[in-house]
């Protein structure tokens, strides 16, 4: 009885320390598994160390532009960090013209008046150029050179907006200005110039109810022909009857 007692607790005993030993060996293992291979922790350390990946940097945007015209002497600059609100105005007059088709042929160059050459500088470097005519002849026009300084482009002709005029003289280009077309006006920039006599409320009125008086004095003559008409033919029947 006591040796079958003592041999079960041998083999117990037995059973006990393999299973201890054969965790202890698996362990080694297992954690080399959970770890990734080394090519993938330098790939990882790599990318921590320079930072989350990044697409591609979009390119720079315009910084400054230079107008140069004949009718006045050097070139006036508009700084984008200086005078944020006129360069997006007049770079707003320009940047269209970059990707579009031409829209019409080039006009006689006695019906284009002074041209402005307006050069769009990214980082001071020279990248667009286009030249403006504000007061050609059948509305401004503008003219895509084909000779770019970031490369060869198609020589283009457009039709230009009609503030053209006004941002360029807001620019200092010497313009006179020109009331009648402004921002938010009728078909977006041309405004109509209107007397002051048309925006006096009383004038208006009193022209209102002058027009009624005499467009009631005229019915009132109809009413009146028309009773005396039928009079007229009542008196005729009561004579023959």
């Amino acid at each position: 009885m006591v040796r079958r007692a003592f041999a079960r607790f041998l083999a117990a005993t037995g059973a006990t320390v393999a299973a201890v030993a054969l965790a202890f060996g698996l362990m080694p293992s297992a954690h080399a598994a959970s770890r990734p291979p080394a090519s993938i922790r330098t790939l990882v350390a790599t990318d921590a160390a320079a930072g989350p990946l990044a697409g591609p940097k979009a390119p720079p945007g315009p910084t400054s532009l230079e107008i140069t015209g004949k009718e006045f002497e050097g070139k006036l600059v508009l700084e984008a960090a200086v005078q944020r609100q006129l360069f997006d105005r007049m770079l707003s007059e320009v940047s269209w013209l970059s990707g579009a088709r031409s829209q019409t042929v080039a006009p006689p160059a006695n019906r284009l008046g002074p041209k402005y050459t307006v050069t769009v500088l990214v980082k001071g470097e020279p990248f667009r150029v286009f030249e403006l005519f504000p007061l050609a002849k059948g509305g401004p026009r503008a003219h895509r050179p084909g000779r770019q300084p970031e490369g060869k482009s198609s020589d283009a002709w457009f039709y230009g907006r009609l503030s053209m005029r006004e941002s360029l003289r807001a620019s200092g280009v010497p313009l006179e200005p020109k009331p009648d077309v402004l921002s938010g006006g009728i078909g977006g920039g041309i405004g109509q110039q209107v007397e002051v006599e048309e925006l006096d409320a009383a004038a208006g009125v009193d022209a209102l109810l002058t027009e009624m008086r005499e467009l009631l004095m005229l019915n009132g003559a109809v009413v009146v022909l028309i009773m005396i008409g039928l009079g007229s033919i009542a008196f005729l029947i009561r004579r023959k009857v």
